[in-house]
């Protein structure tokens, strides 16, 4: 399995909108992402799915500037 196929596997998600949501962002945005920024993403995956839906909803503040710059791909 490539490392795009798991990350594609991670973004499948409990959350039906969040799923719709990761999709759109990785037909749009996964080939283009620098390795650093490509870290910063795996580690946004890592958060449970209520967590990850209120950082991309702009609900809950990023945890910090690199996470912050990929949140900002998702409007």
């Amino acid at each position: 399995m490539s490392d795009a196929d798991r990350i594609r596997w991670q973004c499948r998600r409990g959350l039906l909108e969040l799923d719709l949501v990761l999709a759109k962002f990785l037909d749009r945005h996964l080939d283009n992402l620098s390795p650093a920024r490509l870290a910063t993403f795996k580690r946004l995956l890592d958060y449970p799915d209520n967590d990850l839906w209120d950082l991309l909803n702009g609900k809950a503040p990023p945890p910090d500037a690199e996470s912050a710059s990929i949140i900002k791909l998702f409007e």
